[in-house]
């Protein structure tokens, strides 16, 4: 495994990229802001090795970005109702940055700071800690991002986290895919299967309601491969609200700890490019780039345009701390926050 780094600055200070690429030529590409995933080059049916990860031209446009493009959210990625917190009896009211409720961790969250990074065997091991207070969350807490390429073109991403007193952890990696080719356009005729035989109906502000309903016979039904855009357009209220698809899956037989194995699989037909993901994260927020418009300019120098890219966050629960019925999201001291995501991609 070739493993090379590149500095490329920021006025944050200056980011590091790394670059592993296998025997076969097939490569990603790591960024110590936001511990983010910049670059996948992998083949296409026809042995052609291209981009399939939307990105930007200049490293530096990450910063702050709507689309959080490729990076690690936190403290706590998606959303939480009206920043409202409380843990073990305390209330914290975090910042506001999304409507009425808070995203992401907040106006700045992980994804915006300069991580630690240090070499490991065919990876990138990524640190960051997040001091008692910051966005208003409790208890300083110690975060890694540890990635791993091999030469069968699967990337692995394990997220672990320990904290010195009772807080909130929510991590997932906000990577859009596009296996046509990251700047080829829609990414609405790519074909997506989720294992989910349930998702979480939201509010007008895409909080969940704390219901968990059934996909079927609604255009959230994914448990058969389905183009993405064939039902984005339907006359039903989730769809309207956000957009298109933005929105979080209850992964079927889901226990915690353990790896769900093909969670979601993505594939492009004219491409031939499969995308599958396992996790042990017992839900998947499905994010359709409904406004990726305006965005940083791409690697082919124009800015993304809506759809032209597809977000898979495996996660907990958004609104999970308000939520006695959704898996918890808490961490105390002395446990660790451990979950691994898998992103395999194949061609057929």
């Amino acid at each position: 495994m070739k493993i090379t780094k590149r500095v490329s600055p920021s006025p944050e200070g200056d980011i590091t990229l790394f670059r592993i690429e296998n025997a076969s030529g097939a490569s990603v590409e790591l960024s110590s802001l936001g511990a983010g995933i910049t670059s996948v080059r992998v083949p296409d049916k026809f042995g052609e090795i291209a981009e399939v990860a939307l990105g930007y031209e200049n490293p530096a446009d990450y910063m702050a970005d709507g689309p959080c493009m490729g990076k690690v959210p936190g403290r706590y990625a998606n959303r939480i109702a009206k920043g409202h917190l409380e843990v073990e009896g305390k209330t914290y009211q975090l910042n506001i940055n999304n409507g009425p409720n808070a995203l992401h961790g907040g106006p700045t969250g992980f994804q915006n700071h300069i991580w630690d990074a240090a070499l490991i065997p065919n990876g990138v091991r990524f640190t960051y800690v997040s001091k008692d207070g910051e966005e208003h969350y409790p208890g300083t807490l110690t975060v890694t991002a540890e990635y791993t390429w091999n030469e069968d073109n699967v990337l692995t991403l394990n997220l672990s986290a320990t904290t010195d007193a009772p807080t909130v952890v929510n991590l997932t990696n906000h990577a859009y895919f596009n296996l046509q080719g990251a700047d080829s356009g829609s990414v609405l005729n790519h074909k997506l299967q989720i294992k989910a035989s349930n998702y979480l109906p939201t509010d007008e502000t895409q909080i969940p309601t704390g219901e968990i309903a059934p996909v079927k016979g609604t255009p959230m039904d994914f448990t058969a491969p389905k183009e993405i855009g064939i039902d984005i357009n339907a006359d039903f209220e989730p769809l309207k609200i956000g957009k298109g698809y933005d929105h979080c899956w209850a992964i079927d037989n889901w226990e915690k700890g353990k790896l769900v194995e093909g969670s979601v699989v993505l594939a492009a037909p004219s491409s031939g490019r499969v995308l599958t993901i396992s996790s042990t994260q017992p839900g998947v927020q499905i994010y359709t780039g409904n406004w990726l418009d305006g965005s940083p300019k791409n690697k082919s120098g124009v800015p993304y345009k809506d759809y032209e890219g597809v977000a898979i966050e495996m996660q907990g629960f958004p609104d999970a701390p308000n939520k006695p019925g959704f898996p918890s999201q808490e961490l105390k001291p002395g446990e660790t926050y451990n979950e691994t995501i898998k992103f395999a991609f194949s061609v057929e």
